[in-house]
Formats: C-alpha cells, sequence, structure tokens
C-alpha cells in the first residue's frame, strides 16, 4: 500500500521534503556533522565534490575520497533533527519515491557522527576522541518507536535504578552502536564508552543560567553510574537517536566525539577547531577501508 502524501512529504522536484535531496544525491557511506559549516571542512579533503545543497541546517555534499563516494549531511543540533534525517535518508534508499512503496531489496547505509562532546569523567581529557559504544537515550524521542529489538533492559534498569530516575521523564533506553563499524574505527589512542543524549544543551545537561532544574544531582548521579564496568562517559544531543534509529531501520552506525570539554573539571579545550579537523582526519583515514 502506496505510503501517503502527507506522511512522506516531497518537493515539487521530487526531492525529500526537509534534506533537499533525491537518491542519486547520495553515497551509502554518510558522514554526520551538527554544524552546516563543519560540512565544508570535512569535504574539502574530497578529492572532487559532484552535488551540494542546502534546505535550513540541512547542508549536503557528496563526493569522492581516494576513489570512495561520500555523503557529508549537516543534521543541526539535538535528536529531533536525528529524527528527520535519519527517516528521510532511510526513505531515499528504501522507498521508490514515484510508487511510495517500500523496496524489496533494502539497503543498509554506513552512518558515521563527527562531533564534538562533553566529558563526565576525570579520567577523559579534553581534546581527546571517544567511540560511543552504546547511547543512552535519556530525551524520549525513541519512546515514539518500538524499541523492544534493539533496548538493552539490564543497563537500563541499572541506570534507572542507581540515578533514582524520575518516573515523570521517559523511560531512558540504551542501544549498542554497529560492531562493524567500532572495529573499523577504535585504536588505542580511542577512549569507548557510554553516551547520553540529551535534549537541551543548559537544563536538559545539568547547566544552571537562571532555572532551578528539576533533578539538580543529576549529572553527578550519573557521573558515578557503573554497571559492569560501563559507565557514562560523556553528554552530548544526537548519539542515542542515530544508534536506535540506524538500528531499527537496518542500518550501520557509529558516533565519533571530539570531546572539547570536561565537565568534571569545569575545563574546556584551549584550540577545539584544531580537536575537530584531527578527528575528520581520523574519520577519513578509517572510512576509506568500508
Amino acid at each position: 500500500m502506496p505510503i501517503k502524501k502527507s506522511e512522506l512529504i516531497l518537493n515539487p522536484n521530487g526531492s525529500v521534503y526537509h534534506l533537499n535531496l533525491k537518491p542519486e544525491n547520495i553515497a551509502n557511506t554518510i558522514i554526520f556533522v551538527g554544524d552546516p559549516d563543519r560540512v565544508d571542512l570535512v569535504s574539502k579533503h574530497f578529492d572532487s565534490i559532484e552535488f551540494k545543497t542546502q534546505k535550513r541546517e540541512f547542508k549536503t555534499h557528496t563526493g569522492t575520497y581516494k576513489g570512495k563516494r561520500l555523503s557529508v549531511i549537516s543534521t543541526g543540533i539535538g535528536p529531533d533533527n536525528i529524527d528527520i534525517v535519519i527517516n528521510e535518508l532511510d526513505a531515499l534508499v528504501n522507498i521508490d519515491l514515484n510508487t511510495r512503496a517500500q523496496k524489496e531489496s533494502l539497503i543498509s547505509l554506513n552512518i558515521i557522527r563527527v562531533g564534538t562532546s562533553g566529558s563526565l569523567q576525570k579520567n577523559i581529557p579534553v581534546d581527546s576522541f571517544l567511540i560511543s559504544s552504546y547511547g543512552l537515550d535519556i530525551n524520549g524521542m525513541l519512546q515514539s518507536y518500538k524499541t523492544d529489538s534493539i533496548s538493552n533492559p539490564e543497563i537500563e534498569n541499572a541506570f534507572i535504578t542507581q540515578t533514582n530516575w524520575n518516573t515523570d521523564k521517559a523511560r531512558p533506553v540504551v542501544v549498542k552502536n554497529s560492531t562493524k563499524l567500532e572495529k573499523l574505527f577504535e585504536s588505542n589512542n580511542v577512549f569507548k564508552g557510554l553516551t547520553a543524549t540529551a535534549g537541551g544543551f543548559y537544563g536538559a545537561q545539568g547547566r544552571v543560567l537562571r532555572l532551578a532544574l528539576k533533578d539538580p544531582g543529576l549529572n553527578s548521579k550519573m557521573d558515578s553510574f557503573n554497571y559492569n564496568d560501563i559507565c557514562v562517559t560523556n553528554l552530548e544531543m544526537e548519539t542515542s537517536a542515530i544508534y536506535g534509529l540506524s538500528k531499527l531501520l537496518g542500518h550501520h552506525a557509529i558516533s565519533l566525539n571530539a570531546i572539547v570539554a570536561n565537565r568534571a573539571t569545569g575545563t574546556f579545550s584551549d584550540n577545539s577547531s584544531k580537536t575537530i579537523e584531527e578527528l575528520i582526519k581520523y574519520t577519513l583515514s578509517k572510512i576509506e577501508k568500508i
């Protein structure tokens, strides 16, 4: 049965509504960045660029790097934006946009997030790199979907108990990354851990300006969480949504974090731009092997 026009919205030129993309405009290996300006920081390393577009915060460059076709897309900030980006990318490869029917043969994309994050642990310093082995959804976005097949209830229950999680909030969901991609991107110089994904930057991450927090001790409780040596290593705003939606749709995903702040020590990188540039180079050095 065709997907209704109100559910899968297309632009007059046949591109998907928010991303402004057609199926031929994207590669099967895609780098996610948050900031639209960071798209150029990635694509400047490409051998050639065949396609460019931008609509709102969603900017895309597709080209080749050492003979491999790649796309880099800016997602903007937050799990709600990830919901848009991954669903529309999946539609581009797995739904026939003419008939509006799911294709019989499905494509699995490789999605690599190259983003910034703040460490919650003293032993993970600024200017280091971290692979998110797990994404911890504490923002509720994944609760819109059936997640039983991808969740990790043992870790979730331990987190709920140890942090005395407020039952007024959505139940946390823990999702594993793509083991295939983790093996490709890991190295002795890269940390690993459980990345918490918040739904905002200030109160949702325990920052206080003029508003009181409902649970002012949540960050310290997350800092001390431990389940079989799995601890919350860092806090950002996209990873769990990328992992959850990718797994549900059959795609491979990995989140690579440039640690630019350490909340435990109160420090911030003196040269975050350099750290991000080094992470981009590291990513590209590994990505050609996919």
